[in-house]
């Protein structure tokens, strides 16, 4: 998916230079990327809704399947869905499927890695004997999701009967509460509970979550003690996630923990190698040196900046040199600085973690008790991660005044001052918030 979202930005500057601004802002500016499907030469791009659709189909799918083709080197299918259509369900339990590139094989080890890597091969080797629970934690960006498909994708081809689940933390809060929504909970518990693999990428974001931690729990004890290999990815240790349950805490350490570091300047330099090896594009000695000595931190960034260097040679015939991806370079650190935090997702956060809807949070009807608590805590992180006045904030929240607004940022403050779970929950949202 982050290859096919890297390469979207290419497929729309190459549009943008096809048709008027207004065009462009009114049909293309507002399609997402969904799924890529090499095997299917299919690509699902997600629209507004249906009579986008049919513009879209009656006037710019041509030109958006030959730049397809212009950036992939491939014919590619162009499917639009709408919301109610949206099938990410189904691309998620297909997604160890179309990992493909992330093996044991295509992982460069460095230092930074190495203690990591053969954690995951062993585990990867002989599943539930070696290490269970292994738990990976390091930043975003540095392969531990590369891990994750390559331990998955390792025991599939040695055994194609192993059932491998694989799921991101706010993802499976996601999935419960509909479940719960919907009374499927059996259906549920059959797909978590009954796998010989899971996979759990992000399991930060389950903390906080009562229900959700009360689910998970018992879905780990039933694998763990059914002998099933579990696998974990955090953006830090168990002992910093301070919104975790003790009995999850304590079951996530009883395993082999090991972080990821930053690549060495040698390792990026061969990340990057290897990628343009692996899309069929040569970089001189000399760009690859000035693109790791640029780009220091993140794994993503050095692989995305190969294939646009790709896409951009496909396009238009550039060859790789330190002039022509001072400017791809230039994006990127651009795009490092991390985004302003909006009120739509402190909403959403505080939702996901004390299980209630965003509506009810908006809502200035629903005065219920176990709405008013989290209600206040979102306009608290609110007024202290944006820029919004409080008479604007109180907009956000229903069209609440400006006393109201005060009230429960004085009432929250309090409270965290007092409340050690309740302060570790904000800090915990604010952290995900800003990430």
């Amino acid at each position: 998916m982050e290859h096919f979202t890297e390469a979207w930005g290419v497929i729309c500057d190459y549009c943008r230079r096809q048709m008027t601004d207004i065009a462009y802002n009114t049909w293309i500016n507002r399609i997402e990327p969904v799924s890529l499907d090499f095997d299917r030469k299919q690509a699902v791009l997600l629209v507004p809704n249906d009579f986008h659709r049919q513009t879209l189909e009656r006037c710019y799918k041509l030109l958006l399947q030959d730049t397809f083709k212009a950036v992939f080197d491939t014919e590619i299918e162009v499917v639009f869905t709408i919301p109610s259509e949206d099938p990410v369900e189904e691309i998620k339990e297909e997604i160890m499927d179309n990992g493909y590139e992330y093996t044991f094989d295509t992982f460069i080890v460095g230092n930074s890695n190495k203690f990591a890597h053969a954690a995951c091969l062993a585990v990867a080797q002989n599943p539930s004997k070696a290490y269970n629970p292994l738990f990976l934690y390091g930043n975003s960006g540095l392969g531990k999701t590369h891990l994750l498909y390559a331990i998955g994708n390792e025991i599939k081809k040695n055994d194609s009967s192993k059932s491998i689940c694989y799921v991101k933390g706010d993802d499976f809060t996601n999935e419960l509460i509909e479940s719960l929504h919907r009374a499927t909970m059996s259906d549920f518990r059959q797909k978590y509970r009954y796998a010989d693999v899971l996979l759990v990428d992000d399991v930060q974001f389950i903390g906080g979550k009562e229900s959700t931690q009360e689910e998970f729990f018992h879905t780990f004890e039933t694998l763990y003690l059914a002998q099933k290999q579990i696998i974990l990815t955090s953006d830090r240790p168990p002992k910093e996630i301070k919104t975790l349950d003790d009995r999850l805490r304590g079951r996530f350490e009883m395993g082999l923990i090991a972080d990821i570091q930053p690549p060495d300047v040698e390792t990026r330099i061969a990340i990057i190698k290897r990628k343009a090896e692996i899309m069929n594009i040569e970089i001189p000695k000399d760009v690859c040196e000035y693109i790791a000595n640029n780009l220091k931190s993140n794994i993503r960034q050095l692989e995305g900046t190969v294939k646009k260097i790709k896409a951009k040679n496909n396009l238009d015939g550039e060859k790789p040199s330190i002039k022509s991806v001072q400017n791809i370079i230039a994006d990127i650190l651009n795009n490092d600085t991390p985004p302003e935090v909006t009120v739509e997702k402190i909403i959403e956060e505080v939702a996901r973690t004390f299980n209630v809807t965003e509506e009810e949070l908006r809502s200035p009807k629903n005065r219920s008790a176990y709405i008013s608590s989290p209600r206040q805590v979102a306009i608290y992180i609110t007024n202290e991660l944006t820029t919004l006045t409080q008479e604007r904030i109180g907009k956000e929240f229903g069209g609440r005044d400006h006393s109201t607004i005060k009230y429960a940022i004085d009432t929250t403050s309090k409270k965290i001052k007092k409340d050690s779970k309740l302060r570790s929950i904000v800090e915990d949202i604010i952290k995900n918030c800003s990430s």
